[in-house]
């Protein structure tokens, strides 16, 4: 089979954001090197219409475009290629590793063992890492939490082999939803983790959660914070990421007056806020 290559110039913020919209058009093996994106698509899946709608894609993100493209034999397994990429790691209190890599975790580390359907929740973004650092100073035994935007699974998972008791975890992603299941059951927690598809809509009337934690985007987050808050208890914990530096400003001035800002960790351009709801 043939396939075309395309090799697509895009800000590091925006590619999670486009990978998830190229999946959906059938796009394979997404490979990320600094500002830009690699991907193949068989050629007989790729019209004029699907370049077409790239372009639109691209067009919301001003400066970012295709660098070339191509047409390739298929001589090589492209996810097989990706996943090579992904590695075992360590942050904070945990160790990540996807099940292809035998590595083992050192003694003082939580195994966290998620396999992505594409990059997301991996541990490798500035945003997952930062979530999972604050995540042990947060959670004690028999939380419940809430995951906004769950991506993978991996810090409703980390959550709960933290001690927390109940995590429910939902995503506007098909993908999402079924990666999750995949990882939850693999690292033993489906009994403790409710998975569903939708936005704040899907939180039970009168949810009140210890932790409620979103690692989206900042609009996202703005919009259904309203929700996020009703779904936290007095003196709870709000973690927020998917942030950049320069979303600090607008983010805080939601918070104010409802929550007491506890922390604020930076890697790179990306932050993750620690609030507290004031009772």
């Amino acid at each position: 089979m043939k396939y075309i290559k395309l090799v697509i110039e895009v800000e590091d913020k925006y590619q999670e954001n486009l990978i998830a919209e190229l999946f959906d058009m059938d796009f394979d093996g997404f490979e990320q090197r600094d500002n830009q994106i690699i991907t193949y698509i068989a050629k007989e899946d790729f019209g004029v219409s699907d370049r077409e709608r790239i372009d639109q894609l691209l067009a919301a993100y001003p400066g970012n475009g295709f660098v070339e493209s191509e047409e390739v034999v298929a001589d090589q397994n492209w996810n097989e290629q990706w996943e090579e990429t992904i590695k075992a790691q360590e942050v904070g209190q945990f160790f990540i590793k996807p099940t292809w890599v035998t590595d083992s975790a050192p003694n003082d580390k939580i195994m966290l063992e998620i396999d992505p359907k594409m990059s997301f929740g991996t541990g490798y973004h500035e945003t997952t890492r930062l979530m999972l650092q604050l995540l042990p100073k947060v959670v004690h035994k028999d939380d419940r939490i809430v995951d906004a935007g769950t991506g993978t699974g991996i810090l409703s998972i980390a959550a709960i082999k933290l001690g927390a008791k109940y995590a429910l975890a939902f995503d506007i992603d098909e993908w999402s939803i079924s990666n999750t299941k995949e990882n939850i059951l693999l690292n033993e927690v489906a009994d403790f983790v409710t998975v569903k598809k939708g936005s704040a809509e899907v939180i039970s009337q009168g949810e009140q959660a210890d932790i409620v934690m979103a690692n989206i985007e900042r609009n996202t987050i703005l919009e259904i914070l309203p929700d996020l808050e009703k779904a936290l208890r007095p003196s709870g914990a709000l973690l927020l990421s998917g942030l950049l530096q320069n979303d600090r400003e607008a983010v805080m001035n939601q918070l104010q007056d409802r929550f007491e800002i506890v922390d604020v960790i930076q890697e790179n351009e990306w932050i993750a806020i620690q609030a507290k709801k004031v009772e």
